[in-house]
């Protein structure tokens, strides 16, 4: 990719980057490029790598732009207990996108600063995607032995899936008290910290930063042959960039231009003069 980029004019440089550092509740690494035309690149201190300096300096930034804590990892409790079943009640999910006979979770309120930074400027009765899962008596039962007996956090090994009878090679029973694992378009790759049950997508999306105002649209999920043709709501949000990283990228490049802004004008000798107050 550098290469590529080298030969139409412009410096590349590529981080692994992590998105629980942002703000995000999920453990999400992703390699980031950042590219600069050479001749801007050659007069930025440290050329295209100092990109990655000033989107190291949002971190902070973002955290405080939606009143997040400064440093602290937002936890996957942090994130969605606010739409456990168990402390809301159910209703008929009335999704025209969703077939009948499924539930979906009434919703109360926020609890800690980052559910009230996702719901702000939304309505509680607003919130779509909100559809639970129609697990069998003994997928629950299995389900609710796994979060007891599994070790959370980590991807299930090849022990424990054999003696539950699961051919799956990746299922996360997520830990209440560490970022989520990264959400995938699968919906079966993460269960639920607590209940006996996969994410839904709205919980999916919380994980992911989406602010609980944003719609999804179209199936929930796709099978078969569908899934080359078709774009489901799961999918949706785990092919998704974090939007609070995507808004820490989108700071960091308005920086940068700013500060080539600023070298063109003193390069072409049109600085403003520093405003003087009077004694």
């Amino acid at each position: 990719m550098k290469k590529r980029l080298s030969e139409i004019g412009y410096v590349a440089h590529g981080k692994i980057v992590d998105a629980s550092d942002f703000g995000v509740p999920q453990k999400r690494s992703r390699l980031i490029v950042i590219g600069i035309k050479e001749d801007l690149a050659a007069h930025l201190e440290g050329g295209v790598n100092h990109a990655f300096e000033v989107l190291e300096s949002k971190k902070a930034e973002v955290r405080e732009r939606h009143a997040l804590p400064k440093k602290k990892l937002i936890t996957a409790e942090d994130a969605i207990s606010d739409l456990l079943v168990s402390q809301n009640y159910t209703q008929p999910c009335l999704d025209p996108y969703s077939r009948p006979g499924f539930e979906e979770t009434a919703y109360y309120g926020p609890y800690t600063s980052y559910q009230k930074a996702m719901h702000k400027h939304c309505r509680t009765d607003s919130m779509d995607s909100m559809r639970l899962a129609r697990h069998r008596d003994d997928v629950r039962d299995r389900f609710r032995l796994i979060i007891k007996e599994c070790t959370q956090g980590v991807r299930m090994n090849e022990e424990s899936r054999a003696r539950f009878g699961l051919k799956k090679h990746r299922i996360y029973p997520m830990s209440a008290n560490d970022p989520a694992p990264t959400i995938t378009t699968l919906p079966d790759d993460v269960l639920h910290y607590c209940e006996p049950r996969i994410l839904t997508v709205r919980e999916s999306a919380r994980l992911q930063s989406f602010p609980d105002w944003f719609r999804f649209r179209g199936k929930y999920t796709t099978g078969g042959e569908m899934r080359t043709k078709e774009c489901p709501r799961y999918t949706q949000v785990g092919n998704a960039v974090p939007p609070l990283l995507a808004e820490a990228l989108g700071l960091t490049a308005a920086s940068i231009l700013d500060e080539l802004g600023e070298i063109a004008l003193r390069k072409d000798g049109l600085q403003e003069m520093p405003i003087v107050t009077p004694a």
